[in-house]
């Protein structure tokens, strides 16, 4: 891919590993990989939760939490693209959220989403400077991290860990589910 720099990883992680470095920490924590991994499916049961009220509103389920450096969280959204308009994603919320809180820089935090990112949200991510996105299920059709294409790839000013593949299962299942029940009503 035209522009690639870094370690970058373009195949899929495995679960729970990083695109861009292979590693999993959630952030600086000195924790073992286990306990790192039980911190980021802690997260994503939350980010699980939000998207399942999507989809019991008629919305695409996909959740997203914003934590901060110490592991607060500091943002929540859910799709709502149906209810007030396109731009209006899980990511997108989680972002506005956490900005309303901490101002629109958000370095330090990290976005943690039920669906890998689209061209959009990657790019909100991007300039909201959040330092790390854990992602559950890829998204094979509009995916910005891997899926499609990365977007955390090109050469800009600041990177975005990628953390693919948490709790992939249960995110993917919780699309699936909305999707087949969307095609028989």
């Amino acid at each position: 891919m035209a522009g690639t720099a870094g370690n970058y990883n373009t195949k899929s992680p495995g679960r729970g590993k990083s695109v861009a470095t292979g590693e999993i920490p959630l952030y600086n924590r000195k924790n073992a990989k286990e306990a790192a991994e039980t911190e980021a499916e802690r997260y994503m049961r939350e980010a699980l939760a939000l998207a399942r009220e999507a989809a019991l509103a008629g919305e695409t389920p996909v959740g997203a939490v914003v934590v901060d450096a110490q592991g607060r969280i500091v943002g929540r959204g859910r799709n709502r693209t149906e209810e007030i308009d396109a731009t209006c994603h899980a990511e997108t919320e989680a972002i506005r959220d956490a900005s309303a809180k901490l101002g629109w820089r958000l370095g330090g935090c990290c976005l943690v989403v039920t669906m890998e990112p689209c061209p959009m949200c990657a790019g909100a991510i991007l300039n909201a400077r959040l330092d790390a996105v854990y992602y559950g299920a890829r998204d094979s059709r509009a995916g910005a991290c891997g899926g499609v294409f990365n977007l955390f790839m090109e050469p800009l000013d600041r990177r975005v860990r990628v953390y693919g593949g948490i709790l992939e299962a249960e995110c993917r299942e919780l699309l699936g589910d909305f999707f087949r029940q969307k095609r028989q009503a």
